[in-house]
């Protein structure tokens, strides 16, 4: 595994940015973490285009002038270039395959419907001042749900894993992009008994870096509710 480490663009608020700087912090992959404030439009101003990325996104890394975006290439990218634990992502073409197909399945799906979900319930109404449309949290908490509840019925119906019957990248992808409507007050678990043993599974292999990076979701989560009872 090579020492050298990159630059590493993130924010905490995004649910790939946490599930790449856990990945980095837990399998010892050497990386200089920048944060970038998405709530300031830090990601959005020319400096950045020019020195970050082209794409006004995290998360992204530069590798002594080498930019890339999309934490998907990432991985594969240091895969290549800096080596990690096999399990992680394995070179078996069967095995990586497996763990390759949740990581497409998961943008049109659970990282979707959680992100819309949390966009419209938390972070409108808080850059607005307005508050949400119930009608449509109502409908987007349903999408929510049926994806979780695919997660549940088919995704961990025979393996303890995401992708077999061990950890891999695709479980720390999927765990952070689930935790994320906690900041509404959601809870992805709720009579979900296939989700809530494998949470407990991956959460031990990466805590306590697991729960150090979503601490603000959890305080925020928390406040939510109390809020809601008001």
């Amino acid at each position: 595994m090579s020492s050298i480490s990159f630059k590493f663009y993130y924010d905490l608020l995004s649910p790939p940015s946490r599930a790449l700087i856990t990945f980095f912090r837990v399998a010892n992959i050497p990386a200089e973490p920048i944060p970038i404030a998405l709530r300031k439009g830090e990601h959005l101003t020319e400096k950045y285009k020019k020195e970050v990325s082209r794409f006004p996104t995290l998360p992204c890394i530069n590798d002594n002038g080498f930019r890339l975006s999309e934490s998907v290439a990432i991985v594969r990218y240091l895969k290549n270039t800096r080596g990690f634990d096999d399990f992680w992502y394995p070179e078996d073409p069967k095995a990586q395959a497996l763990v390759d197909e949740y990581l497409s399945w998961t943008h049109n799906n659970i990282r979707m419907t959680s992100g819309l979900y949390f966009i419209t319930k938390w972070r409108t109404p808080i850059l607005t001042g307005q508050k949400a449309d119930e009608k449509e949290v109502a409908k987007l908490e349903a999408e929510l749900s049926k994806t979780l509840d695919i997660i549940e019925n088919i995704w961990l119906k025979a393996t303890p894993f995401i992708a077999g019957d061990s950890l891999s990248v695709a479980d720390v992808f999927a765990a952070c992009d689930i935790e994320q409507p906690r900041i509404c007050g959601f809870d992805p678990l709720n009579s979900r008994p296939n989700l809530t043993a494998w949470f407990s599974r991956v959460k031990e292999k990466l805590d306590p870096i697991f729960t150090e990076h979503h601490k603000f979701i959890y305080k925020y989560g928390q406040r939510f509710q109390e809020a809601s009872k008001l």
